[in-house]
């Protein structure tokens, strides 16, 4: 148990690493921020199709895909008809989410959910090699995911720390599940795919509804889209690296 609460920890860390040089951006304009949003689409996409949505079949079947992805969607879909919007530039509390960021940081903390899980079935499975071999892979996945998350928060309007913590939170989701991996490695291997699809789901519905939206209105959709496709290509080329 104390190795795989290390592992995840040291997944954690990670995410928290990779949110350090966000903070070295202090002023950014409007384009540069529109790239960044496209850019972070983009990621989000590979994440969702080259990555979750591949290793959910992998592991179950076309309905468990259908039925994760569908869950996400509600998810988000409930969440944005419940969850008030703000505006960075009128809100008055420093501490609330800027407009879209909520929804942001529940798909990166979904999408770290089934990491968890599935760093904790895999340490607490038969292979003593497997665990470390998965939550390496995770780590250096989320070094890349922090920034993004960070920089994104950043670019919003929220303060460089409160940012920190936020990126932090949504990477200590995986130490969380860990734990709840590995005491329960039987019951929660079914469970992994779904979690998976849920997650895909999910982060495609924040791309859609506020990335891609967000980052065409301001005329600065030719540099957006390329943007997007070098999100797109930088992720699918991480993964099969790690793979």
């Amino acid at each position: 148990m104390n190795t795989a609460i290390m592992g995840s920890l040291a997944t954690v860390l990670c995410t928290a690493f990779g949110a350090i040089p966000a903070t070295w951006f202090t002023r950014m304009s409007h384009r540069a921020k529109d790239i960044l949003l496209a850019f972070t689409a983009g990621i989000m996409v590979s994440a969702s199709t080259y990555g979750l949505i591949p290793s959910a079949l992998k592991l179950s079947n076309l309905f468990v895909l259908s039925a994760g992805v569908l869950a996400g969607t509600a998810v988000l879909l409930l969440m944005e008809l419940f969850v008030p919007h703000e505006d960075p530039r009128h809100g008055a509390a420093e501490a609330a989410l800027p407009s879209g960021s909520a929804f942001f940081l529940l798909a990166m903390a979904l999408h770290n959910l089934p990491e968890g899980l599935s760093v904790g079935v895999s340490y607490g499975s038969s292979s003593q090699q497997l665990g470390a071999i998965v939550a390496l892979s995770i780590g250096l996945q989320n070094i890349p995911e922090g920034f993004l998350t960070a920089l994104f928060l950043i670019t919003r309007g929220m303060g460089k720390k409160q940012a920190m913590g936020w990126t932090a939170l949504t990477g200590a989701v995986e130490w969380v599940f860990c734990g709840i991996g590995y005491a329960f490695t039987d019951g929660f291997a079914a469970v992994v795919p779904y979690g998976l699809a849920f997650a895909a789901g999910a982060m495609l519905f924040v791309v859609y509804k506020e990335l891609i939206p967000e980052s065409h209105g301001d005329g600065n959709e030719r540099a957006s889209t390329l943007a997007f496709i070098v999100g797109l290509l930088f992720m699918i080329g991480m993964t099969h690296v790690l793979k």
